[in-house]
């Protein structure tokens, strides 16, 4: 096993320099039309895209971030969808993942939380509102709900942990954006969706995954926890799960769990997972790891074959900067949403005068 070179790291580095160094590359990426692309070839999806805008944010370019907002806006589908992939304007993709979605809720909390600009909030709520109730009008009364609607229109009855538990912590941001707009129509539907998809992800046997078992992938261990639901010994058995099956010592965690792959975002995904949980130096010990799969600046490749003793791939996606950053405000507390992850946001108090 071979690990990366150690990255310089300096207290500067870690106090700002990630998030400047990070933010600045998101934004050069950027198109015009405010679209963050996610790949090398220019193409991108939504969530990546979201989770970029988070990026952004931390970076405090207000500007750069509403231009990604507006991206969403003006192609959201009428049923409050996006497609799955798009290459700048033209969607090439079509079928509409339901936890695509609603992540713009968690986005503009985080905008929110950092930027108090209540009136963009305001002037981009209604597309909010259509996008978590694309997903939550879709749930099964199980709790569950199905991860796509295909290109033909027809539900793919398949129900994702993952995309599920990233689900109920938009739900979760959605009712908190309610409340600070005083937009109350969907708070009582948001809820009980929330009470039903909480008690499936905290019962998941017989209920995920039924076409395809996902648990050989370190995602479908964690975002249990990002979901936001899950009791301290809950957590504690999902986090065990990863440290003995994913995590590499000195490296990070890998992706899947056969495969000689460290990637940067499962990592990152994981760290705050940790600090959810309370693992704070368990947390801060992988942070200081996976950023030596990074570029002579600091920006993260997409991961490291450890075997090979390469980056690979050698590209560096927008969303994995982003998820680093993400990772290290959760680590440091650097921005006023730092605690959007560790925190359950339906309890938390906005000033909004």
């Amino acid at each position: 096993m071979h690990k990366p070179k150690k990255f310089k790291l300096h207290k500067d580095f870690l106090r700002k320099e990630i998030f400047k160094i990070n933010g600045a590359y998101i934004k050069s990426i950027q198109y015009k039309s405010g679209a963050i692309p996610s790949n090398e070839d220019g193409t991108h999806d939504p969530w990546d895209h979201i989770e970029s805008i988070m990026g952004l944010n931390i970076y405090k370019d207000i500007e750069a971030s509403k231009s990604a907002f507006n991206w969403l806006t003006h192609h959201q589908n009428s049923d409050g969808s996006w497609y799955a992939k798009y290459y700048k304007t033209d969607a090439i993709e079509k079928n509409k993942p339901t936890h695509f979605s609603p992540y713009i809720a968690v986005a503009a909390l985080h905008f929110f939380r950092i930027f108090k600009d209540i009136n963009f909030l305001q002037s981009i709520w209604s597309s909010i509102e259509l996008a978590v109730n694309f997903s939550v009008e879709l749930q099964q009364d199980n709790g569950t709900i199905p991860w796509s609607i295909n290109n033909n229109s027809q539900i793919e009855n398949d129900y994702l942990l993952t995309g599920c538990s990233s689900i109920l912590k938009s739900i979760e941001c959605g009712i908190a954006l309610s409340k600070i707009l005083n937009e109350t129509e969907n708070i009582e539907k948001w809820k009980k969706a929330h009470l039903l998809l909480s008690n499936a992800i905290q019962e998941p046997d017989g209920k995920f995954d039924l076409i395809k078992d996902r648990k050989r992938f370190s995602m479908d261990w964690y975002y249990p926890i990002l979901s936001g639901c899950l009791k301290q010994d809950e957590k504690s058995h999902y986090i065990n799960k990863i440290f003995k099956d994913f995590y590499l010592d000195g490296i990070g965690i890998k992706c899947v769990i056969e495969e000689p792959w460290v990637t940067v975002a499962e990592t990152s995904e994981f760290i705050l997972a940790l600090m959810c949980a309370g693992y704070d130096d368990e947390a801060k010990r992988l942070l200081f790891d996976v950023l030596n799969i990074s570029d002579e600046e600091g920006i993260p490749f997409m991961g490291w074959q450890y075997e090979q003793n390469i980056f690979w791939p050698k590209e560096k996606p927008s969303w994995t900067a982003a998820a680093l950053m993400l990772s290290a405000d959760c680590v440091f507390d650097y921005s006023d949403a730092s605690d959007l992850f560790k925190s359950d946001q339906r309890s938390v108090f906005y000033e909004t005068s």
